[in-house]
């Protein structure tokens, strides 16, 4: 079996008697995008400080590429780059100088102007960074995540303010910059981007995993229900729902029908993975046709529901997080 690249077991971190992280214990695969995903407060961004011997411990043990981070940080300083959430440089540094000025902290740093090409920033180069948008910004973090020619890079909340059209240039930049055989570690409390980007994850809640996985396999570890949503106009709607409540009572693989709140004309049959087989045949043999017919897709945030018992708010911030763990 190969050997994790990153090792974090029984991690435990507090702030007087807040308790950050709590027995946190993940391991990462060398040449993977790995998740740590989770609300605002969960104590992701705590954990992966902890990781890179940027906070200390309070029980546990974290390592990379065998080095233990705590006992000896400088171990790892020329393996593990990191963008952390807040980073932010002067604003008259240009893109040029600053990957210049961080190339000079390392023995072997990468050639600069690949990473510019790499990154999309080479016609960006003279440009102050106070002028960068906020894509271009992130994309310079990268860089210089990356300018130490590390072996794991750390992203914590990479495209947090970004438009959509921003964050989804970043994630395949992501992609790009794993492609070079750089193992990531990406911190995220956005499901969207987790379920795009990582190989594998765990989601942390109030300081603890409460799931790990491959995004699809959590997903397919959920109960087998599937649900098929019709939409009708007004005055086909009651005769639809109708002939919907009498196959739900007569149909072994339809178990409910409901309307959503808020959505006029839906109407949402549940059952078995065989419901859409179910649905379609009633409505044409009522001659009821509905104007748009479509299955739900089970998600991350179904899984977050299945294993917490409430739903998921990225912007959520839980009372009991620690002070100064924004993440």
């Amino acid at each position: 079996m190969t050997q994790p690249v990153v090792e974090v077991t029984n991690l435990r971190k507090t702030y007087g008697p807040k308790v950050a992280v709590d027995d946190v214990t993940f391991a990462v695969r060398p040449g993977e995008i790995f998740g740590i995903l989770g609300p605002n407060g969960a104590g992701k961004t705590t954990t992966v400080e902890t990781l890179a011997g940027l906070r200390r411990a309070d029980g546990g043990t974290v390592r990379v590429l065998g080095r233990d981070t705590q006992r000896d940080p400088a171990a790892v300083k020329d393996l593990l780059g990191v963008q952390l959430q807040e980073a932010a440089l002067h604003d008259k540094i240009t893109v040029g100088e600053a990957l210049r000025l961080f190339a000079g902290f390392y023995p072997n740093p990468a050639d600069p102007d690949e990473l510019l090409a790499l990154l999309d920033l080479t016609e960006h180069v003279d440009k102050q960074f106070g002028r960068l948008s906020g894509g271009q910004k992130q994309r310079l973090s990268i860089a210089l995540a990356l300018i130490g020619n590390p072996e794991v890079a750390i992203l914590d909340e990479l495209t947090t303010g970004l438009d959509p059209q921003a964050r989804r240039s970043t994630w395949d930049l992501v992609e790009r910059v794993r492609d070079t055989g750089v193992t990531i570690l990406l911190v995220t409390h956005f499901m969207e981007e987790a379920e795009r980007l990582c190989d594998r994850l765990v989601v942390i809640d109030a300081g603890r995993v409460v799931a790990d996985g491959t995004p699809s396999g959590l997903i397919a570890d959920l109960d087998t229900d599937r649900t098929v949503v019709v939409r009708f106009t007004d005055d086909a709607h009651e005769p639809a729902r109708a002939v919907l409540d009498r196959l739900a009572a007569e149909h072994p693989d339809v178990t409910g029908v409901a309307e959503p709140n808020g959505v006029p004309g839906e109407i949402a049959v549940t059952g078995t993975p065989r419901v859409l087989f179910a649905v379609v045949p009633a409505l044409a043999a009522a001659d009821l046709v509905p104007d748009d017919v479509r299955t739900v897709t089970r998600t991350l945030e179904d899984v977050f529901l299945a294993v917490t018992g409430r739903t998921y708010d990225q912007d959520d911030e839980p009372a009991h997080a620690a002070e100064g763990d924004r993440s």
